[in-house]
């Protein structure tokens, strides 16, 4: 399952699940990142998953890297009870005030706005991982037919809630900030909740994600409340 694991620093290690990106690869290192949470191993400070690696550090007061990859080595997650996903469905406003690329999208998609929107209403997607700002789901898999790279020129600022698409990817902003992913559309939910101690992030790695449209006046009721 792993292909390798390596010292990151003093009190780190980097799990290479190899160089591919799908939802194969991606759900091999969700499984792994659920196991050993869930058992807790001594000494484990945090994990961090992404596409296709994931980074645990670890106190050195408690455990070391020897013990560690000892401990790594030695479980089984082919015995572990397959978690289900999470279905989310998130509302979508694509009125032009919030959906500030769809003109470049047309032009470098040759398709029309309702074309861009029912192409990218019509998949499930896949929450590969979560980061950049907190929260922030990466999800895919795009339609081939809607891959566009990302803004040659960054925005300052994404307003929070934003929808963005780049390559095979789409993203929601939990929070305004600096990016260059084409932004078509808008959503009033919110993806991450920092009061929530335990589960802050509406969104998890290995969840499946199906946007919905709403209008305008929609948006603005469930923003409002």
């Amino acid at each position: 399952m792993i292909k390798n694991i390596v010292n990151l620093g003093d009190a780190a290690v980097y799990c290479d699940f190899g160089n591919d990106v799908d939802k194969e690869t991606n759900l091999k290192v969700i499984k792994y990142f659920k196991t050993i949470k869930d058992k807790r191993l001594n000494g484990i400070t945090n994990l961090s998953p992404s596409y296709n690696k994931l980074i645990i550090t670890f106190d050195l007061n408690k455990t070391s890297f020897d013990k560690l990859i000892y401990d790594l080595s030695n479980i089984d997650t082919e015995s572990e009870i397959e978690n289900k996903p999470q279905k989310i469905n998130i509302p979508l406003c694509c009125d032009d005030e919030y959906s500030l690329d769809i003109s470049r999208l047309e032009k470098k998609l040759a398709k029309s706005k309702s074309e861009i929107i029912k192409t990218f209403l019509s998949k499930t997607y896949f929450c590969y991982m979560t980061g950049f700002i907190a929260g922030m789901p990466f999800l895919g898999d795009l339609n081939k037919s809607i891959m566009l790279d990302r803004l040659d020129t960054p925005r300052v600022k994404v307003p929070k809630g934003s929808v963005g698409l780049t390559e095979q990817f789409c993203n929601i902003y939990t929070f305004e900030s600096p990016g260059g992913w084409n932004i078509i559309g808008k959503t009033p939910v919110k993806i991450f909740n920092s009061l929530s101690l335990n589960k802050p992030n509406l969104i998890n790695p290995g969840d499946e994600v199906i946007f919905y449209e709403i209008n305008k006046k929609e948006y603005l009721k469930v923003y409002n409340e």
